[in-house]
């Protein structure tokens, strides 16, 4: 079986990028991948058919491409003051 470090790195990721962690990766027993999605205990939706690893990785790289931003310190004290300025308007 070759290495599925890659591919389970690319599911990582996706799962840090959509902040999900309902995400699997499953290997079947030819070496072919599929990624699944934990809906609930006893429930899994798979997302694609078995794929090879390069295939695979490239699949999962292109769902929810953009990381979630974190805020800066600066955009939360914007945003703290314009929320400031919106209580203390008259009307």
């Amino acid at each position: 079986m070759p290495r599925t470090t890659k591919a389970s790195n690319a599911v990582l990721r996706l799962q840090q990028r959509s902040n999900n962690t309902a995400y699997s990766m499953v290997s079947t027993a030819n070496s072919l991948f599929y990624l699944a999605l934990n809906i609930s205990a006893d429930k899994t939706e798979k997302l694609c058919a078995p794929l090879e690893m390069d295939a695979f990785v490239h699949f999962v790289n292109n769902i929810n491409k953009t990381a979630p931003r974190k805020p800066s310190k600066l955009d939360t004290q914007f945003e703290a003051k314009l929320k400031h300025s919106s209580k203390t308007k008259p009307e």
